[in-house]
């Protein structure tokens, strides 16, 4: 099968220092770009992260301080990126929860906006959980029928989320899921919007700390103030943004935070 493309698609997977989206850095990024006209443009790359491996992080991705220590920091490699990512949607597995945030914490620090909103966006593990619920390698296993050989290297990561994702297209294309009671849908089509739709939960930060309520406000998504608005918080206890912005907080979450509130000083 061949996907069916209106623009590139790109496919990428990160090996880092560690989870922390605000603390850790990127030692290893894997690209596969598809071309609409079927062509593969596949790159790795490592990358020296400025601050050390811990040992646990390298157990599992086999990446250690010596193996980077002669590689180019992300800030030299990243207008490069940028401008191969730039026009394409993005694929990749779990790559909502963690990669894209990361990675877009990543580009921040170089001043370079890195957004996801004109773009489609297809995680393959969302695919894999509402279809199956299940681990890369499991999913591999059971869409491929292969093992997967080098788990938690970036390439072999980003090459079996590609397969897996034609295998998922293959085997649910016809397979109606229930949306709401009596209303059957087919989502997984061999189409980046559908699969997009799909796959994608709306939030209004790239890390998931302020999301839209069934209104389409923006409301906080953790402590004190969850599912409050957060224009009602700014207004009633403008220190609550003070706090944010000097605290552990992602730097996308902290863009989005005063993108809202320089907002509500516009229309006062």
């Amino acid at each position: 099968m061949k996907l069916n493309l209106k623009r590139p698609i790109v496919f990428f997977d990160l090996e880092t220092t560690g989870t922390d989206i605000s603390k850790d850095r990127i030692v290893e990024i894997s690209v596969l770009k598809v071309m609409p006209d079927g062509e593969e443009i596949l790159k790795t790359r490592k990358i020296n992260p400025g601050i050390p491996i811990p040992l646990e992080s390298s157990l599992i991705h086999k990446i250690y301080d010596e193996d980077v220590k002669d590689c180019p920091p992300f800030k030299q490699v990243a207008r490069d990126l940028d401008q191969f990512l730039k026009g394409c949607d993005l694929g990749g597995y779990n790559l909502l929860r963690f990669d894209i945030p990361l990675l877009a914490e990543e580009f921040l620090r170089c001043d370079i906006d890195f957004d996801i909103e004109n773009r489609n966006v297809v995680d393959a593990c969302r695919i894999f959980h509402q279809m199956e619920k299940r681990t890369l390698s499991a999913a591999y296993k059971f869409y491929c029928d292969k093992s997967l050989e080098n788990a938690h290297s970036a390439e072999a990561d980003t090459v079996a989320t590609y397969h897996i994702l034609m295998a998922q297209l293959d085997r649910y294309q016809n397979t109606p899921v229930e949306v709401t009671e009596g209303v059957e849908e087919y989502p997984v089509q061999n189409d980046m919007e559908q699969l997009h739709k799909f796959t994608v939960q709306k939030t209004a930060d790239l890390s998931g700390r302020i999301v839209y309520n069934n209104s389409g406000q923006e409301v906080f998504n953790f402590g004190k103030y969850k599912n409050v608005s957060v224009e009602e918080v700014l207004q009633k206890e403008p220190s609550y943004y003070d706090w944010m912005m000097k605290g552990d907080f992602p730097l996308h979450t902290k863009k989005v935070l005063t993108r809202i509130r320089l907002r509500n000083v516009q229309l006062s």
